[in-house]
């Protein structure tokens, strides 16, 4: 065996290491969410910190830094998966470094007041109690962008690009003018000559037994694997992989919205089915996952969205559905059911928002963002700046803090560059349907109610490459373009011209 070769395996036995207790990890915090008992909470706090302690010291330790020196001087000698692991992993070790230690431990103990600050000031509808927690963060990512910063643009693309890699401003500016414009339009059609559609049966009893009969069989046809994942309950769904061949899903349920747990599922199982589908020889590296938010998006919206409102979907499942409903779906017909599904209004609460006005809620903290980080604008100043950008792209103002800027969880964790993912999701999903719909005929594969088809050109164009390549190339490779918000406002424009009738 050559020194490289030993190289090479030393560095991939160190990540399997690394791999093992993030499974771990990973499945004591499903556990948390899922079924752990009440009163374990503490003693499981500690365990996780044990574990994933153990990962992070692998992750940074005096081997790492030498196979990452060893390898990075024969780069012309790896392949390209091998390049790409050791460009990942040489990220996350800077990332990690570059941040005093005394520092980091700082910002961890203002994140963890700043969960509860937060949650004070929803309870009192006040921004001004989570104000100095927030200012306090925004400060610390403004000196972390400093350490990270090599050859961004903007202090905000490099938080950006932490999320989205290769995503910057100035790629998001013009596809989110186009959207907002776009989605605007459409909304303006709608209030000025659109036909409101019935959605009280969307409120009927169906029970919890009956929701999930349904939905499994929904996801099985779509491509999830039951022998490679599972269902459970919780309060805020989620997918959480282990790995490709233990990728579990879960959902909330309401008796009556079954429309809340059977989108639900869909859009975890669609997180679920990308995992389940990433190439075996990734196994235990960096490559076994999605490659960004924006693309594990994709594949959720594309099956909760792209094929959620497709009509020939639910002309081939609404009959079943009606079979689980005990007969309290049987007066309403095909046509006033999917209209009924998607009936539009502005909403204050980003979560409640309808597919439409969705990506307007991302924009607006998106912009926001931006001004953070590329503008210096001032945090009180921020409620103001929120609730003027709701009024002028919805058309609606929050009545206090909590139903606006206090709203999210996100900020008070620091994940900010995170929103943009949502949006982007929404539009690769668009996009990549647009594309497969040249190669697949859709309207047949869904009349034989056999959607194998759609789920093999995901995983040929998508899934199996897991984070391998850029999402910019995955897209360019899939569709033969980069991102293009023109075929997201087609479909939504389509949608909705056939729901409203404008």
């Amino acid at each position: 065996m050559t020194e490289l070769e030993q190289q090479i395996q030393g560095f991939l036995g160190l990540l399997k290491e690394i791999s093992l207790l993030e499974e771990t990890d990973a499945l004591l915090g499903w556990d948390a969410l899922t079924g752990m008992p009440e009163d374990s909470s503490e003693h499981r706090s500690e365990v996780t910190s044990y574990i994933a302690g153990l990962a992070f010291e692998k992750s940074v330790s005096k081997s790492m830094a030498d196979y990452l020196a060893y390898l990075s001087q024969h780069q012309e000698e790896l392949n390209s998966e091998l390049k790409k692991m050791v460009e990942i992993v040489q990220k996350n070790y800077d990332l990690n470094h570059k941040i005093p230690q005394a520092e980091y431990q700082e910002f961890i103990k203002v994140i963890s007041q700043a969960d509860s600050s937060w949650r004070k000031a929803r309870d009192a509808q006040d921004f001004t109690i989570f104000e100095p927690s927030l200012a306090k963060i925004i400060a610390f990512k403004k000196k972390f962008i400093e350490y990270w910063h090599k050859d961004e643009k903007t202090p905000y693309d490099v938080l950006l690009n932490q999320y989205e890699p290769g995503m910057t401003v100035e790629i998001l500016d013009a596809v989110f003018t186009e959207l907002r414009e776009g989605i605007q339009e459409i909304v303006k059609k709608i209030n000025e000559n659109g036909t409101t559609p019935t959605t009280d049966f969307l409120s009927r009893y169906i029970s919890i037994e009956n929701q999930r009969a349904f939905s499994i069989k929904v996801i099985e046809k779509m491509g999830y694997r039951f022998t490679a994942g599972r269902l459970d309950d919780t309060t805020h769904p989620f997918m959480e992989s282990m790995n490709r061949n233990d990728a579990r899903i879960t959902t909330r349920w309401d008796e009556h919205n079954f429309k809340m747990a059977v989108f639900g599922i869909i859009h975890e199982a669609g997180h679920g089915i990308y995992e389940q589908n990433i190439a075996e020889r990734f196994d235990y590296t960096p490559l076994r996952g999605g490659v960004s938010m924006g693309i594990h998006e994709s594949q959720s919206l594309f099956y909760e969205i792209v094929m959620g409102s497709d009509k020939n979907f639910w002309q081939d499942n609404y009959e079943l559905l009606q079979s689980y409903s005990e007969g309290k779906l049987d007066d309403i017909d095909f046509e006033t059911f999917y209209k009924g599904l998607h009936k539009t209004a502005p909403s204050l609460i980003r979560i409640e928002a309808d597919t439409l006005t969705y990506p307007l809620h991302i924009i607006i903290r998106y912009e926001i963002e931006k001004l953070i980080f590329n503008e210096g604008v001032s945090v009180s100043d921020l409620p103001q700046i929120w609730n003027e950008k709701y009024q002028e792209y919805l058309g609606i103002t929050p009545e206090n803090d909590t139903v606006g800027i206090l709203q999210d969880v996100h900020w008070s964790g620091g994940s900010f560059g995170y929103f943009p993912s949502y949006a982007l999701g929404f539009m690769y999903a668009a996009q990549l349907q647009h594309s497969m719909a040249q190669e697949l005929d859709l309207a047949a594969i869904y009349k034989t109610g056999n959607y194998e088809p759609i789920r093999q050109w995901l995983t040929d164009n998508i899934h199996q490459y897991g984070s391998l390549k850029e999402p910019n190339e995955l897209i360019k490779n899939a569709t033969g373009e980069p991102l293009n918000p023109r075929y997201l406002l087609a479909l939504q424009d389509k949608i909705y011209q056939e729901v409203y009738h404008y």
